[in-house]
């Protein structure tokens, strides 16, 4: 068995008309670095961490940790629409191995998942369908959220899974940084909103389409600094990007969820699926990181990161020195737990 490891930010806008074409090469050039780390790593399998955005899970039954045994992708943003190659039986044994290290997660037959997991697919193995992938869910969305040590927790299971496997896998991490872009919230949403966040209504075509031109204004809003989100936090990014880097994990135990959507936005909680990723690949007994990536990006609503790691035996941390602070956000002020009515995009 052999890991490697490759997280990345997503994001809608990179698939659609709207951000400028200096910082979309930039962004394509950092993935492709990334690309060809992932290329001439030549994985047999790929496991990947991701979040969703009310197109795979809903409050009616919202999970926090789920493995997909069978997955397709819903189409969202023009990303990939259709099956994945999924792996049955082996994410079945994933699921149970996971369960049994003492972490709670769901087993989906028929996952429905969207841009967070087939984007980074398509960008990092040229294709959704390239490689046989195991998808993983993380909850980052959907309020009550569960700590971050439990993002590490089952990293790190999946990790010892995967280190009993005589294969090539590669882990990937897909989500944040800083970002808070105009996601609903149960509190603040109401009628078709609503039904679509509790029951997965489906959307049609013409609400797609609208929803795709929300989110292209939303952006073009944001950059201009008139849209009302809260704005992106490249010390926050830093200091999490830190972390990482040296391989002190167990520090990010005691960053609550009320600091870091404060500090990151409501879809910071998207670091949790780095987390994992990274807790995985530290099971094998220390990493260090190759490829490092970061752009504070208005125009696609994001803090913007790519990173790769390799296994580092010598160590057994991570390998990166620094002299930026580690220090957990500041709980100083009230939950952030707030209604986003108003500025939903279903």
């Amino acid at each position: 068995m052999s890991l490697a490891l490759a997280c990345v930010s997503h994001s809608p806008l990179l698939e659609l008309p709207g951000p400028p074409p200096d910082l979309v090469a930039e962004v394509d050039a950092a993935l492709a670095v990334a690309r060809d780390f992932v290329r001439d790593f030549d994985p047999e399998l790929v496991v990947i961490f991701a979040p969703d955005h009310y197109n795979g899970f809903f409050y009616q039954l919202m999970p926090p940790f789920c493995v997909g045994t069978s997955a397709s992708g819903v189409g969202d943003y023009g990303t990939h629409e259709g099956a994945l190659d999924v792996p049955e039986g082996l994410a079945t044994d994933c699921a149970a191995a996971v369960l049994d290290a003492g972490v709670d997660v769901a087993l989906s037959a028929g996952m429905a998942v969207d841009h967070g997991t087939v984007q980074p697919l398509a960008r990092l193995l040229g294709s959704a369908t390239a490689r046989p992938v195991l998808p993983i869910f993380l909850n980052s969305v959907a309020v009550p959220l569960g700590p971050l040590a439990r993002a590490r927790a089952l990293g790190a299971a999946v990790g010892a899974y995967l280190a009993g496997l005589n294969k090539r896998v590669l882990v990937i991490g897909s989500g944040g940084l800083s970002h808070d872009p105009p996601v609903p919230t149960l509190a603040g949403a109401v009628g078709p909103v609503r039904e679509r966040i509790v029951f997965g209504t489906p959307m049609s075509a013409e609400q797609r389409l609208a929803r795709q031109r929300q989110v292209i204004t939303a952006a073009r809003e944001f950059a201009e600094g008139t849209a009302p989100l809260r704005p992106l936090n490249p010390e926050f990014d830093h200091r999490f990007l830190d972390v990482l880097d040296r391989g002190a994990l167990t520090e990010l135990d005691g960053w609550t969820n009320a600091a870091i959507t404060r500090d990151a936005g409501h879809s910071g909680h998207e670091i949790r699926t780095w987390v994992a990723a990274f807790a995985a690949m530290a099971g094998q007994g220390g990493y260090r990181t190759g490829s490092r990536y970061y752009r504070a990006a208005p125009e696609l609503i994001a803090g913007f990161a790519v990173r790769t790691a390799v296994a580092d035996r010598t160590t057994g941390v991570g390998g990166a020195e620094s002299s930026r602070s580690a220090r957990p956000p500041s709980d100083s002020t009230a939950s952030a737990e707030q209604s986003s009515a108003g500025r939903s995009i279903p």
